[in-house]
């Protein structure tokens, strides 16, 4: 059977319009983030990052672990998205994305989750809202006690090794349903 899924319809929003609290969008209730392509997309649950203005852009900002399919996809496409899905409705699709690999199984679909794509970003298509953004910066967190200000917190995070990376990345559109 052909795929039948209608995707949804978006309106583009500017960063002045998005009203949502980011630390409830990305803190309490997480997002999506997805990058590689259409084609060959993967998608993880995320729970830390934020918003702001950086280099006079309009920018995201995620941390990705090394150990994640994602990163991959990320540093070869230079490019992600950052899906907010209602949280009660999806919570088993968030625990399950942030839970299993895209290495060996196309985990978005094994979601029952459908990928679409604008601007040649990958996103998932049942968000209510989708940040569209290109990358500009990439850092390794280090362990390096010198630069934890809080004592404990690499050990409390990082004790397996399995560092974050952080992402900058451009806002280049916004979309709500």
């Amino acid at each position: 059977m052909a795929n039948e899924y209608e995707y949804h319809v978006f309106q583009p929003i500017t960063t002045e319009q998005y009203q949502e609290s980011v630390y409830k969008a990305i803190g309490k209730n997480w997002a999506l983030l997805t990058s590689g392509t259409k084609e060959k997309a993967n998608a993880m649950t995320v729970s830390w990052g934020g918003v702001g203005v950086l280099w006079n852009k309009d920018v995201v900002f995620v941390f990705v672990r090394n150990s994640r399919y994602t990163k991959e996809l990320l540093d070869s496409s230079g490019v992600f998205s950052l899906s907010f899905l209602d949280h009660e409705t999806y919570s088993r699709e968030y625990k399950f994305m942030g839970a299993a690999s895209g290495r060996n199984e196309d985990k978005i679909a094994a979601a029952r989750l459908h990928v679409a794509a604008n601007l040649g970003v990958p996103y998932i298509d049942e968000a209510a809202t989708v940040i569209l953004c290109t990358s500009l910066f990439k850092q390794e967190l280090t362990t390096d006690a010198a630069h934890f200000l809080v004592p404990g917190l690499d050990q409390k995070f990082y004790a397996d090794g399995d560092l974050h990376n952080l992402y900058v990345g451009e806002v280049v559109k916004i979309m709500c349903r």
